[in-house]
């Protein structure tokens, strides 16, 4: 629609100005007929005095003509470019708001996933297997317990690894500890997850820590979920342990961003990204995401979008999902403005 609107204006532009160019050349020869009319009657004395009345009068009315003619066409001009003016406007007020409920759905999908991890990571601290292995540590409760997490991760593939440490921090159980050997008997009391899943007030409780890269885990990037794990597995139990979840980031972020409902032509001219609350890019469509970068994102309110130079970039903050509040991230969409974009 808007479209149409704008090829609208620019066709009546551009065949005015054509019309206008004809009446234009018409005058410009009666004017030159009116000339030479005014000469032969001239030369013509008396006789010609008649004659000479009438080609100034159509001399005049050619002049006339050319100054109407130039008045239409300049107000014609100023009519076209409000109407391309309000077309422009349209477009980027529809690509704006459309690329911002985008954005909005991109975060929603991703806290969704999230909302489900910290339900897993609460569930499994109740595992019986997960709680004896710090509330009766033995090499064979701590076999069991690693064996029952590598079962959980044969369905739940999204995950890199689950972690059991007691309560000093030392890790006693691991599903994947064939492949990730450095990570049975590591000391992790320095970090967030396990102080925080340590600090955790009941069963009903959960740590989530920023997206990161992990070095026990191949330097792999991963939101990590944490709780502590209880006595007897119990609600309100006193914290004997911790278990830590490990959610594979990249490839899961990846896909959504890159899954993003757009077209062709959208695709080649927009980044699609999530940031965090600090706006570090965590994950982009236009390739893999280091964790490195800071993008200069400028919200006014919780979804909108403005222009910034040649781009127009749209966000979304985080509503949450059901129990899940967020970390307070972005979806974000940046998309190239172009004369094109806006003339089809």
């Amino acid at each position: 629609m808007q479209d149409d609107v704008l090829n609208l204006a620019f066709e009546v532009s551009k065949v005015t100005a054509e019309k206008i160019a004809v009446i234009d050349r018409i005058m410009l020869r009666t004017q030159i007929l009116s000339m030479n009319a005014r000469l032969e009657a001239s030369r013509a004395g008396t006789l010609g005095q008649g004659f000479g009345f009438v080609a100034r009068e159509m001399g005049a009315i050619a002049d006339e003509v050319s100054s109407l003619s130039s008045q239409l066409q300049n107000e014609i001009a100023a009519n076209t470019a409000r109407i391309e003016t309000a077309g422009r406007q349209m477009m980027l007020d529809f690509r704006g708001q459309r690329f911002a409920d985008l954005a909005r759905n991109v975060v929603e999908i991703i806290d969704r996933n999230l909302y489900e991890r910290s339900c897993d990571v609460r569930w499994w601290a109740t595992d019986s297997a997960v709680v004896d292995a710090v509330q009766t540590p033995s090499p064979e409760a701590q076999a069991h317990a690693s064996a029952r997490l590598a079962t959980i991760l044969k369905s739940y593939t999204v995950y890199l690894d689950l972690w059991i440490a007691n309560r000093k921090g030392i890790i006693v159980a691991s599903g994947r500890g064939d492949r990730y050997s450095k990570a049975l008997g590591q000391d992790v009391s320095g970090s967030d997850w396990f102080r925080k899943g340590m600090r955790t007030t009941n069963g009903d409780d959960f740590a989530v820590c920023d997206i990161s890269s992990n070095e026990t885990l191949h330097n792999a990037q991963t939101a990590t979920y944490s709780t502590a794990i209880r006595k007897n597995g119990e609600v309100d139990g006193a914290p004997i342990g911790v278990l830590g979840i490990f959610f594979n980031w990249e490839p899961q972020a990846r896909d959504i961003v890159q899954g993003v409902a757009l077209t062709e032509d959208e695709r080649k001219n927009t980044r699609v990204m999530l940031l965090n609350a600090r706006h570090r890019v965590i994950a982009a469509s236009d390739g893999f995401c280091k964790l490195d970068e800071h993008y200069p994102l400028k919200p006014a309110e919780d979804r909108g979008y403005y222009e910034q130079a040649d781009r127009l970039v749209s966000y979304a903050l985080t509503p949450g999902y059901e129990t899940y509040q967020g970390l307070g991230w972005y979806g974000c969409i940046e998309s190239r403005l172009s004369t094109e974009s806006f003339n089809g």
